[in-house]
């Protein structure tokens, strides 16, 4: 799950991380009344959005007056942002925050990830911020700065200043740049973060190491023990299928396809995926209804796959282990006599159950494609969108 800016940046300060002087505005108007609250001269104005390239797309104004804060404000509030991270959808801004522009001399990169391959948390930090941490590797990958932490002792202030060194901040600046370091790891580990980004993390005109922007990302697995970590979720910034999927308990990924994809195991989601482009196709989504699949189960992922309005066939691919073949069968047969579908269903069932299974899809009576395999399932679906997109083309053209 991702949060705002305005958000991590309240987290990162409870856990000693500087960050600017900044409040929240929801209209142009409150946006200059924030500025006159905050004082100072010049103000940023942020769009806020889950992505980011904000800057490059008009989401970041620096203002000198209530008038321009205003304007810059005016222009964004509902807008869709399109930059490099959201695609050509973009997202919707539906609120900014206003921040104490902040005078600095240096820019730095820092970012904290969870490595897979060591299965440690990662610090990746860098002596030339302000740009993508893919820029920073394309154009000085020597500036970029290593440091795996051991989970059984934590961030070290050892290790902390190992990597103040690295980066060339001043001695004087040295235990500024630990507490920093060593508050963003502590507010990674306790909030069950899978990522936090400071970018750029600055050193001020009078000395201060200071967060100027800030990105966190959590596990959604984790959230249920951190309850004011989930109530920061904005899902006006979400797909709102995947939303709708996640409130139902259904791991959905949307694509830009056209055959939709109900299946159950992640890994077999990713197999069909690849086998249906393998056949010719285009997979409209990733979708796993995860080991319990009831009928019910089966039945909301029918209503979620079609509500994608691209979806011109479904695929239902089960490999039953935990799972059972009846159960799924059932549900695809509710689904279909509930909800009739002007669209081809392919359906593979393998494993526990499958022939009761079989014979539930044979006694509906229902026009269900069956298959054995997961290359004949493919093969069919993509052959029965074919037929189907045709002949609804020869329909359009004979009115």
């Amino acid at each position: 799950m991702d949060i705002h800016e305005y958000q991590a940046k309240e987290l990162l300060r409870g856990f000693g991380v500087g960050v600017p002087d900044g409040a929240l505005a929801y209209s142009p108007e409150q946006a200059a009344y924030r500025a006159r609250e905050l004082g100072g001269s010049r103000w940023i104005v942020k769009a806020q959005v889950h992505a980011g390239g904000r800057g490059k797309a008009g989401g970041v104004k620096l203002c000198g007056s209530d008038h321009e804060i205003a304007d810059a404000a005016a222009a964004m509030f509902g807008r869709r942002l399109v930059t490099h991270q959201t695609g050509p959808e973009g997202k919707g801004v539906y609120r900014v925050y206003v921040e104490a522009a902040v005078p600095f001399e240096r820019e730095i990169y820092l970012g904290f990830v969870l490595d897979r391959t060591t299965q440690r948390v990662m610090i990746v930090a860098s002596s030339q911020g302000g740009m993508e941490i893919e820029e920073i590797s394309a154009k000085s990958p020597e500036s970029i700065v290593r440091s795996t932490v051991e989970p059984a002792v934590g961030l070290r202030e050892f290790q902390a200043r190992e990597i103040a060194f690295a980066l060339g901040i001043p001695p004087g600046l040295t235990q500024q740049m630990v507490r920093t370091l060593q508050g963003c790891y502590r507010a990674f580990r306790d909030l069950d973060a899978t990522m936090v980004e400071i970018n750029p993390l600055v050193i001020t005109t009078d000395n201060r190491i200071l967060a100027l922007d800030a990105k966190m990302t959590f596990d959604t697995n984790a959230l249920f023990r951190h309850p004011q970590i989930a109530e920061l979720r904005d899902k006006s910034q979400e797909d709102p299928r995947e939303s709708s999927a996640a409130d139902r308990g259904l791991n959905y990924i949307g694509l830009s396809g056209n055959i939709g994809c109900i299946v159950n195991g992640a890994g077999l989601a990713m197999a069909t995926m690849d086998t249906i482009k393998m056949a010719g196709g285009e997979p409209a989504n990733f979708l796993d209804i995860g080991g319990g699949a009831t009928p019910e189960r089966v039945a909301k992922a029918f209503r979620l796959v079609t509500s994608d309005k691209n979806v011109q066939a479904i695929l239902v691919n089960i490999f039953a282990g935990i799972n059972r073949c009846d159960w799924v069968a059932d549900g695809v047969v509710q689904a279909l006599k509930a909800e009739p579908l002007d669209m081809p269903v392919v359906v593979r069932l393998a494993g526990t159950n499958v022939e009761e299974g079989l014979k539930i899809l044979a006694r509906s009576g229902l026009p269900i494609i069956r298959a054995t395999s997961l290359m004949e399932a493919a093969e069919r679906a993509v052959i029965a969108w074919k037929n189907d997109a045709a002949q609804n083309t020869k329909v359009r053209v004979a009115g």
